[in-house]
């Protein structure tokens, strides 16, 4: 699509040049260029902390440039507020949605910029309607305007921000990891809706660790590596295994390196778990050094059997056994006490707490181990924060560093430091590469691999059928709130389990 009309034919849409940001004990970027063409799809891609986040901050206005210049469609423009960027038609659509739940889609839509009534400080909500359902119906989105958006799927809510940037006649989106909790269907829906985007002259810049999802729908990539420009290519010039070396600097070999472990005896069962409307029946166990892989589309109930093992929400029968022992989980203080951690799917929401540092973080759980006389001991807190730091490779200036400032690899090796300051001997990890980079994911599986074979017994819940295929022993398949079928590592295949998930025998 902007093959011949590089730099000769056709204006940029966009041009960042030579943006540089530093930050206290960082430099966020430095010397990064980025060119986007009218009507192009254009992968920004970098492992976490590449400055991917910190280059669309700016230009969103969010955050102010030490250096360079940003032009749109060849004319420089000072973007020094959110407003502003939004005035000059970019709209940005971040991965926790800026929507409104208990408005309706109509209102979310034109939030801020409501068409007014005859009468002075009242809506015309006849209107806004109208006009919201006219662009939802011109993208071709199945919803009633009228709806209010907590009653959307995820998916849904995200096409809400999609009608919302092109009511504002938006001609440059970024998209920040917008397929993060979409099924294979919603995905395509949403790729439909970028090609027609696409169509329309708008450019678009997609962000993802997908990389699958590249070659699909983006037409050039820009790699960010330590907050340096490192290349910008055609996407059909490009392979998968380049754009990692290119993304991390170095080759990885095998992107799942699964260590065979000898399994022990069961660490964890579960049995006849019933929740109504929501758990039927679910029995399965996890062995000491065994990953098990637990797979299903998004609300098969996944995540509600984890909860419910963990004792953040209820359950209405069923038991659960630790290391042979039948044990009575009402709370995640009870499960904690059992030695049972739970790395949640959502960590900035449920994992961490962003506004403390790195070493409060690392401690939260077990904060009894560090305290005398109900005084936390600050030396010794220090201490293990420091022996996390260095044997997980987090990489934070500081342990004093709040965590909401590290890459989400990163947060992801302090949630885990957490629990493994408890002592659990029972993980659960909840999409526990969701939003991660290609680097950091090897990471994140070798530290799986050490815990497995130190003993551990892990549960993982993951909606990557290769990550599932790749890092499991066994592989449970869940469907409607039941566990469909089991398979083992030998004959697991992504068909059989989709077979297994979608309700068949």
């Amino acid at each position: 699509m902007v093959e011949g009309a590089e730099g000769r034919q056709q204006v940029p849409a966009l041009e960042m040049r030579h943006i540089s940001k530093q930050y206290p004990g960082v430099r966020a970027l430095d010397d990064v260029s980025l060119t986007v063409y009218p009507g192009e799809v254009h992968a920004l891609l970098g492992e976490n902390g590449a400055g991917k986040s910190t280059l669309m901050k700016i230009l969103a206005g969010a955050q102010s440039r030490d250096s360079g210049e940003i032009l749109l469609y060849g004319q420089p423009v000072a973007i020094d507020s959110p407003h502003r960027a939004m005035e000059l038609g970019i709209a940005i659509i971040y991965q926790e949605f800026n929507l409104v739940p208990y408005l309706s889609a109509g209102e979310n839509i034109f939030l801020g910029r409501e068409p007014r009534a005859t009468l002075p400080g009242f809506v015309d909500f006849k209107a806004l309607y109208r006009m919201a359902q006219e662009i939802l119906d011109r993208l071709g989105v199945k919803i009633d305007a009228r709806t209010p958006v907590n009653q959307l799927s995820v998916a849904q809510q995200q096409m809400v921000e999609i009608a919302k940037a092109a009511s504002q006649q938006a001609r440059i989106l970024v998209m920040d990891e917008p397929s993060a909790t979409l099924t294979d269907h919603e995905l395509q829906a949403l790729f439909q809706l970028i090609r027609q985007l696409r169509d329309e002259g708008v450019s678009i810049l997609y962000i993802s660790h997908r990389l699958e999802e590249i070659f699909e729908i983006c037409d050039r990539a820009t790699i960010l590596r330590d907050g340096r420009w490192i290349a910008t290519r055609s996407v059909s010039d490009l392979t998968r295994e380049e754009i990692i070396r290119l993304m991390v600097g170095r080759e990885l070999r095998e992107a799942i390196p699964k260590v065979a472990v000898e399994p022990g005896p069961p660490a964890l069962a579960v049995k006849h778990l019933n929740r109504a409307g929501v758990l039927h029946d679910v029995s399965f166990h996890v062995c000491r050094g065994e990953i098990v892989g637990l797979a299903g589309l998004v609300g098969a109930g996944r995540t509600e059997t984890a909860r419910a093992i963990f004792g953040a929400d209820p359950i209405d029968s069923g038991t659960i056994e630790v290391f042979g022992r039948p044990v009575t989980i009402r709370s995640p203080q009870d499960a904690i006490r059992h030695g049972i951690g739970l790395v949640t799917e959502d960590r900035k929401q449920q994992g961490l707490v962003l506004g403390m540092a790195v070493r409060e973080n690392t401690t939260l759980a077990n904060l009894g181990a560090l305290s005398s006389l109900g005084f936390i001991r600050r030396n010794a807190e220090r201490q293990v924060a420091e022996q996390y730091r260095k044997s997980l490779a987090i990489k934070t200036p500081s342990i004093e560093q709040t965590v909401q400032n590290l890459s989400g690899g990163n947060q992801q090796k302090v949630v885990l430091a957490k629990w493994l300051f408890t002592g659990s001997k029972i993980l659960i990890f909840d999409e526990p590469t969701r939003g991660i980079d290609v680097g950091a994911k090897s990471e994140i599986y070798r530290l799986m691999n050490d815990l497995a074979a130190q003993g551990v017994a892990i549960l993982m819940i993951s909606s990557e059928l290769p990550e599932i295929l790749g890092m499991s022993d066994r592989i449970l398949v869940m469907h409607e709130g039941r566990i469909a079928g089991e398979l083992s590592r030998a004959e697991a295949t992504q068909e059989k389990i989709m077979h297994l998930a979608t309700g068949g025998e």
